[in-house]
């Protein structure tokens, strides 16, 4: 049974007076819960270990995809293999972050990868921001949390200048090569996690901007601008498959743009790579009955499994299917044409009173954060938020 810790919520304009404003959910329920999952300090190092571990395992099977030529199989698009080629091929594209997602590794469960949000994870502000300010303003130890996320990103940041582990010389390398911070305008939530990002990025020595993605310029020949000015490097907090599909002029102005090296794009192409879903069939292959892993092929299974599809998110077109077959759970979405994969059912740990939780683990260079989304068998967009606490 999930341990969990009632608190003090935090009120909708604490929330609010830092900048957290996707609070409440349509149907007017809390999105941030006020309780905390107790995790101990064995389980919080397994999940750090746990990120690392499968980062290097998606190394390998990126580089599998790419000697294969397996880009069609996990559903990237064909426009984007040469960008994604090229960012991989230099070390200058330093992957900013991502997000693990985990069953398991509380109530005594193994921890297994459910799927890796490698381009534009969610929850970084939350998992961030949100569950310390939920010590602090209960007044708990602030340092009783496996959440060094703040701090790892700016390490991160530097390390695209220093382009190795240790940061230390960051000063000597810095040339005032500048990041501009771009997000959709119209979701405020997604404002303020790349603003969040474009403070880390300060913080660590960077001169930055930010513009909605309508006001930046590309030029093939001259790079990425906001106005007049011209910027090194260009943060965009949009999926590459949503640049591919919906804007294609856009991906084949990034690839020159790359290719002439005009400017770095974060995160970079190849994150799409882990990204989709459909590698987690590669690792199998490459990993036969890993203990992080869970079986997952591109045809059902003969076991209690999950379809769902290369780039869907929040739990849309996803099925669950028992043994003999028979659909046990489904929900519709928008992503029916991606490709499909089948990976095995495990269930995640539960609480007293049936609710699921699944792990997250912010991974920036390495395991670097942990939050928990809190829902049924299918986790939706009405999952909840729940902090955690080490006891």
């Amino acid at each position: 049974m999930v341990k969990l810790l009632k608190l003090q919520p935090l009120t909708k304009e604490y929330l609010e007076s830092i900048d957290c404003y996707w609070h409440t959910d349509l149907d007017d329920t809390p999105y941030i819960s006020d309780e905390l999952v107790e995790i101990s300090e064995s389980e919080a190092e397994a999940y750090y270990n746990a990120a690392n571990e499968l980062y290097d395992m998606y190394i390998n099977a990126a580089q599998y995809v790419i000697d294969n030529n397996l880009f069609h199989e996990i559903g990237i698009p064909f426009n984007l293999v040469e960008l994604i080629k090229n960012s991989w091929e230099n070390d200058v594209h330093w992957h900013l972050y991502g997000r693990f997602d985990l069953a398991g590794g509380i109530d005594d469960k193994p921890i297994k990868l459910i799927e890796f949000n490698a381009d534009t994870p969610t929850s970084l502000y939350e998992s961030s921001i949100i569950q310390w300010a939920i010590l602090k303003k209960n007044n708990l130890d602030e340092a009783s949390q496996f959440n060094n996320i703040y701090e790892a990103l700016k390490e991160n940041f530097r390390r695209l200048v220093v382009l190795h582990s240790s940061t230390d010389d960051f000063a000597n390398y810095y040339e005032g090569w500048k990041i501009l911070f771009s997000s959709v305008a119209g979701s405020l939530e997604d404002e303020v996690t790349t603003k969040f990002l474009q403070s880390a990025a300060n913080e660590a020595g960077f001169n930055t901007d930010f513009a909605y993605v309508d006001e930046v310029n590309f030029s093939e020949e001259e790079g990425i601008f906001k106005n007049d000015n011209n910027f090194e490097f260009w943060f965009k907090l949009i999926p590459w498959e949503d640049i591919a599909i919906k804007e294609p002029n856009l991906a084949l102005i990034l690839k020159d743009i790359v290719q002439n090296q005009k400017a770095i794009v974060l995160n970079p192409a190849y994150t799409l790579l882990f990204q989709s879903k459909a590698m987690m069939k590669i690792l199998w292959d490459l990993y036969p009955n890993h203990s992080l892993l869970l079986e997952t092929s591109f045809e059902p299974l003969h076991v209690k499994h999950v379809k769902k599809h290369s780039f869907g998110r929040e739990g849309a077109n996803t099925t669950i299917f028992e043994a003999d077959g028979k659909v046990a759970e489904k929900t519709d979405g928008e992503y029916e044409n991606f490709v499909p994969i089948y990976q095995e059912y495990i269930d995640f740990p539960k609480d007293s009173l049936g609710n699921s939780y699944q792990a997250g683990v912010f991974f920036a260079y390495e395991g670097c954060g942990l939050g928990f989304r809190r829902g049924g068998q299918i986790l939706n967009n009405y999952a909840k938020f729940v902090g955690h606490i080490i006891k």
